[in-house]
């Protein structure tokens, strides 16, 4: 009787050891893992207009410190006088590494000096910087007898972008500026202006 027991007792024993190593085992397996990892890379365009006097040298011109300074045709220097009126070209372009068209707005003008309100001006879109004079006419970016303040009347114009890494085409403004009879002798008047290109999708 006290054999049976015994015996009994260790098979027991060893029945719930066999069954906590069974448990054992089955967290190990669940341990197992596996990865996959995926990346993109996103590269951003260009986008960039230049600016010219002469439609030849092209340059940025990005603050108001930095303008292009427009030369204006008159005879006899800048002795201005009632009736006068004068003209610069200003040429727009997208540089090479531009890959979006623009739409191009004048955003604001100033005027300052003495004489300022006795000026007024008038933008016309042109073929070329050699075809603005006085007495040029196209298509009208800024209507004749806008004050040198005003952007009234302004209307939009486009660039397009070139292919590849060329230059776009282009656009010639001419600026022509007219006196009023309200002309003060010895006075200097400065103008500004200030053109935004937003790229086109």
């Amino acid at each position: 009787m006290t054999t049976t027991r015994t015996r009994s007792r260790k098979f027991k024993a060893i029945l719930a050891g066999g069954i906590v190593l069974g448990v054992g085992a089955a967290v190990t397996l669940a341990a197992w893992t596996d990865d996959e990892w995926a990346e993109g890379v996103f590269g951003a365009g260009s986008f960039n207009v230049q600016g010219s006097t002469d439609g030849t040298t092209f340059t940025d011109h990005e603050s108001e410190g930095g303008a292009a300074a427009l030369t204006f045709d008159l005879n006899g220097g800048d002795n201005m006088s009632p009736g006068d009126t004068v003209a610069a070209p200003f040429v727009l372009r997208l540089d090479g590494p531009t890959t979006y068209d623009a739409t191009v707005a004048l955003t604001s003008a100033a005027g300052g000096g003495d004489n300022a309100s006795a000026l007024t001006y008038e933008i016309v879109q042109v073929a070329s910087a050699g075809e603005c004079s006085a007495a040029a006419t196209g298509t009208s970016v800024v209507p004749a007898g806008t004050a040198l303040d005003s952007i009234t009347g302004a209307a939009d114009f486009d660039l397009s972008a070139g292919a590849g890494t060329a230059t776009g085409d282009p656009v010639s403004l001419c600026f022509k500026v007219t006196v009023g009879d309200s002309l003060e002798q010895g006075q200097n008047t400065t103008a500004q202006w200030q053109f935004t290109a937003t790229s086109a999708d």
